[in-house]
């Protein structure tokens, strides 16, 4: 495989026989410029329904996007990882809030560009690492970035994968799997990749949007998808081994992937959105942090302490110190994005402007019950 220099998730080595770099250890947000010749997206032969679930509305009213038309996000952002209860850590995130200019590219878009990402690895940490290191790259090293987003996205999670399989026939103690979750801002607009369980959850204006749907075998589609490509769901487990439906590498497990398909994808489905001066901040974390929190508690978690600090890492951390304090029994990640420079706005919630009366027969009915009590 070619070895190609860009994003770093901490120290790397050299390749060594033409074998790819051994993923690294650690998230980090480093750039440098890379070129690579575009690869075409080869669609997992395993998924027959379409990756796109759907735009998320940004208009609450007419009027408010009219006046809201010239917004950019302003961003900001924190993570943080913990071990919490495992004997290991298999969780990575990377946190890139100049996606563009941190690789030498010309940012010739309006607004920012950037990217977010969550792995949750199992059976090891190799494939998060390595899918941190190079999904990133692969999507930037494409000629047509930032425009054919998710096309673009798509490929490189494919890409990944198939790198990662060819790493593993090089070095067989590589062999393990990963979830994997990608968000990217490009000027207005909020993409967001999920192949596995991590989430991603938007606040708007203290409303808990979820940007993606957890992959999990017992899902109806992801059960029809796991049939169709010839497993089976045992006891919600795929083929009876791993409880996710989509990941990047597995490919040492039997019956999950081959070059011709399988049960198990690496391709993602995807949720986008304009971000107008309504939305606040996106929360994207690994299964860990969702097994105690649900999206709406998340959201006003982290609002509420926003509203303290004003602080994407703190904010992050406070929710992993949370997780752990409700007994998650994961590796915990989150990552904060702030799409505004001051603190989420306490809300007004107006009064009912309901008014209840009693009918005069009601009211007879009220005294005569009252005349029987003092009886």
């Amino acid at each position: 495989m070619e070895e190609i220099e860009g994003f770093n998730c901490g120290e790397s080595k050299s390749p060594i026989d033409g074998r790819p770099p051994n993923p690294p250890s650690s998230a980090a947000s480093t750039f440098r410029q890379c070129h690579h010749n575009k690869k075409p997206l080869v669609r997992h032969p395993s998924l027959q329904m379409m990756t796109k679930l759907s735009d998320v509305s940004a208009e609450p009213e007419r009027a408010t996007e009219d006046c809201q038309s010239d917004f950019f996000p302003k961003l900001r952002s924190g993570g943080c990882g913990n071990m919490g209860f495992r004997s290991s850590m298999e969780d990575v995130y990377v946190c890139v809030d100049n996606f563009m200019q941190e690789n030498g590219l010309k940012n010739h878009i309006d607004g920012p560009s950037a990217f977010y990402g969550v792995f949750d690895g199992h059976g090891g940490k190799h494939a998060a690492d390595f899918a941190c290191h190079h999904l990133p790259k692969f999507i930037i090293q494409d000629d047509d970035f930032p425009s054919d987003i998710e096309r673009i996205i798509a490929s490189a999670f494919l890409q990944t994968d198939n790198a990662f399989a060819e790493a593993c026939s090089l070095d067989a103690t590589l062999a393990s799997g990963t979830t994997a979750l990608a968000a990217l801002v490009i000027g207005r607009q909020l993409v967001v990749a999920n192949a596995g369980d991590c989430r991603a959850v938007l606040c708007r204006r203290g409303k808990a949007i979820e940007m993606s749907r957890d992959h999990k075998p017992v899902c109806m589609k992801e059960k029809k998808r796991i049939e169709a490509s010839g497993g089976y769901v045992y006891d919600g487990y795929l083929n009876g081994q791993l409880n996710v439906a989509r990941a990047i590498g597995d490919w040492h497990v039997e019956g999950m992937k081959s070059r011709g398909g399988g049960p198990l994808s690496a391709e993602p489905e995807f949720m986008s959105t304009k971000l107008t001066a309504e939305d606040e901040f996106l929360i994207i974390g690994c299964d860990g942090i969702w097994d105690v929190f649900r999206s709406q508690n998340a959201v006003d978690f982290a609002r509420r302490r926003l509203q303290e600090h004003n602080d994407p890492t703190m904010c992050s951390k406070d929710l992993v110190d949370e997780a752990l304090k409700r007994k998650s029994g994961d590796n915990l990640s989150a990552v904060v994005i702030c799409f505004q420079q001051q603190p989420p706005p306490n809300l007004v919630v107006p009064r009912s402007r309901v008014h209840r009366s009693f009918s005069a027969e009601g009211l007879r009915e009220l005294q005569s019950f009252l005349d029987n009590l003092g009886n």
